[in-house]
């Protein structure tokens, strides 16, 4: 057996804790090992990746579900949603948090950008929980845990970039995260509510005030502010789930229309297309530069025996299939402590998707489980996204131990629906099954 890929992964991890970028860290360690096993053949290798890469249509879908967000972030419709699901929630223990969940849940299924969503969310709804004495640690991690649904509620830039790399239909993948990520958000929910009736000093009711709208007036606003927003979510999702566009279709219908809505509202201005444009280009930059450096890493890995290696391993220790799928849960979860999102899927994705098929489980299913524990990568230090984005955009008194500490219940309830989902496969494989005749 050659071991020598297997050396890769360590390699790789050194140059990222000595502070080189994820994009270099792999693209060096690509070529060393390559040049090691292949020697100059493995030029051509590169050269057929990168063509696989420039190629790939479904990856077009990325520029615009981050360009979408965008638009979203600069126009300033989040006021406007805010005001139409918080009129009918304030008077509940905790309503602000409520709606604050609320509100990520019609972002994420607008935008798959989980960084957007959390800084226009955490601007707008923290002072209002400040201002009204809400538990700091309740508020950390209200907006981190909300924030991060972007990953499993379609469109999911993650689920966009996982699928070629596993070989799966993205299709597939954003119909079976539907009712996985519809659960996790309602847990959340339900965690706040009975948080606060239980304890009403973490998340007191707003007091009747002076000016409250009445139940027509409230018809109006909810009208007004959340209707046209969304009808640009059903022609994103619709458009997909009911088999009449691709993904990246999709994705083009709700860039346009993200930019309709900004006109729609009147908050439509050329300088904030430029920001939102120059945004774009950096974030999908980004992305599509670690996405070819991992698929480099890959290519080697792979080429050099690294799975068929891995197989014999495992086989040796005789895991049964349940013990296999643990395991790698264990892995994915001890790794979103140091890996962001887009290492952890480049580094295991092409590594576990092959064990599991053998193993005899749905490949969809062991994605949308695999995308439940990136979720996890969000919350978790030191690494943790969500924090950091939400320290960008917190006031002082709100401290780091207060994020740390808010956002335990919510992990507690993404390992709750990881478990809930293994347990109830069907949870998945049903929409798929129903709307592609997914086997």
């Amino acid at each position: 057996m050659d071991y020598l890929p297997f050396l890769m992964l360590p390699v790789a991890f050194a140059l990222m804790f000595l502070g080189v970028q994820v994009a270099f860290a792999m693209m060096i360690t690509a070529v060393l090992f390559g040049l090691g096993i292949f020697g100059n053949r493995v030029i051509f290798q590169f050269i057929e990746k990168i063509e696989d890469i420039s190629s790939n249509f479904v990856f077009a879908a990325v520029p615009l579900f981050v360009f979408m967000g965008s638009m979203l972030e600069k126009s300033g419709i989040a006021e406007k949603l805010f005001e139409a699901i918080h009129i009918w929630t304030r008077r509940l223990p905790g309503g602000l948090a409520i709606a604050t969940i609320v509100m990520c849940i019609i972002f994420a299924a607008s935008s798959g950008v989980i960084g957007a969503t959390e800084s226009v969310v955490g601007l707008l709804t923290i002072p209002a929980m400040l201002r009204y004495k809400y538990d700091k640690p309740l508020i950390s991690g209200t907006i981190c845990a909300g924030g991060s649904l972007g990953t499993i509620i379609p469109p999911s830039v993650v689920a966009v970039v996982m699928g070629p790399l596993a070989n799966v239909s993205v299709g597939d993948l954003l119909y079976g995260m539907v009712f996985p990520g519809l659960i996790m958000a309602f847990m959340y929910i339900i965690y706040i509510y009975v948080l606060c009736v239980l304890k009403p000093e973490r998340g007191p009711r707003i007091p009747p005030e002076p000016g409250d709208p009445d139940f027509r007036e409230k018809l109006w606003i909810t009208t007004r502010n959340l209707v046209p927003p969304l009808f640009m979510i059903f022609a994103v999702l619709g458009s997909i789930l009911f088999g009449w566009a691709s993904p990246t279709e999709a994705a083009a219908i709700g860039a346009l229309a993200s930019v309709g809505l900004t006109v729609l509202y009147g908050r439509f201005a050329w300088a904030g297309l430029y920001e939102a444009l120059i945004k774009t280009l950096k974030i999908t930059t980004m992305i599509m530069t670690v996405l070819l450096a991992g698929t480099l890493f890959t290519g080697v890995f792979i080429g050099g025996g690294g799975i068929n290696t891995a197989s014999i391993l495992i086989n040796k220790l005789h895991l049964t299939p349940w013990m296999l799928l643990s395991l790698m849960m264990l892995i994915l979860f001890i790794a979103g402590f140091f890996l962001d999102w887009i290492s952890i899927v480049l580094i295991f994705v092409p590594l576990f998707t092959p064990l599991i098929v053998a193993a005899g489980f749905n490949p969809v299913w062991f994605l949308i489980l695999f995308l439940i524990m990136i979720q996890t990568s969000y919350l978790t230090p030191p690494m943790a996204p969500a924090i950091f984005y939400l320290r960008a955009v917190a006031p002082p008194e709100i401290t780091i131990r207060d994020m740390y500490v808010g956002v335990i219940p919510f992990v507690s309830i993404q390992c709750l629906t990881l478990a809930i989902v293994i347990v109830f496969p069907v949870l998945v494989t049903y929409l798929p099954s129903v709307m592609l005749n997914f086997k």
